[in-house]
């Protein structure tokens, strides 16, 4: 199916006159994101569900989608007002408690990354890590710990291996001549610190097993 048959069938089957194929093309490019109503629109032209569309699901919004869940189901249950929750998906911004969040955990089963994300704690534990590589990881096991619940063997070994893969880096960097195994060291570096959350999670994940 081309994006003009796609168009035509949310247009004839779904009553979205306004769906023409340069907003499907839009979609496909992620250019932009098609509501809720549209998602479901558009997972009943292609004879799919809304979340094989969706693919490894991010955001509080896509994981209810990927559940097949509505937003009076995921408000009900971890008891917040429909219009309350509604706002939170539509600002990516979680403010529920702790108990609110260890329900929604439940109905929507996240895994540990994926409740960090959606619960938009990314950003602090990526501060935590950035200090505990750069400095000593020892000092932030208490702090990394509070935020994510792990057992402290596995915490412990997550962190003090991404502090020497990270020192590693770093004084390869320094010892180095200058030219372009010392940029490609210090670039690597960089990438290090900005993928810092996925790679404490590919240890946390070798730590476990």
């Amino acid at each position: 199916m081309g994006p003009e048959h796609v168009a035509y069938g949310l247009r004839a089957s779904y009553g979205m006159p306004y769906a023409t194929p340069d907003l499907v093309v839009a979609w496909e490019r992620g250019i932009a994101s098609p509501s809720s109503a549209e998602l479901t629109a558009l997972a009943g032209v292609l004879w799919c569900s809304p979340g094989e569309l969706i693919g490894a699901p991010r955001t509080l919004r896509e994981h209810r989608i990927s559940r097949g869940l509505a937003a009076e189901d995921v408000a009900r249950t971890v008891g917040l007002e429909l219009l309350v929750y509604q706002r939170m998906e539509e600002t990516d911004e979680w403010r529920g408690n702790e108990r609110q969040s260890s329900a929604l955990a439940d109905l929507l089963e996240l895994s540990l990354p994926d409740f960090i994300t959606v619960t938009g704690r990314d950003e602090r534990l990526a501060e935590l890590l950035h200090s505990a590589v750069t400095t000593r990881w020892q000092a932030y096991v208490r702090p990394v710990g509070k935020m994510v619940p792990l057992d402290r063997r596995i915490l412990e070994e997550a962190l003090q291996e991404l502090h020497t893969d990270y020192q590693g880096q770093m004084t390869a960097t320094l010892s180095w001549a200058s030219g372009s195994a010392a940029g490609d060291s210090s670039d690597a570096g960089r990438d290090f610190l900005d993928r810092i959350v996925d790679n404490f999670w590919s240890m946390v994940q070798r730590s476990t097993y």
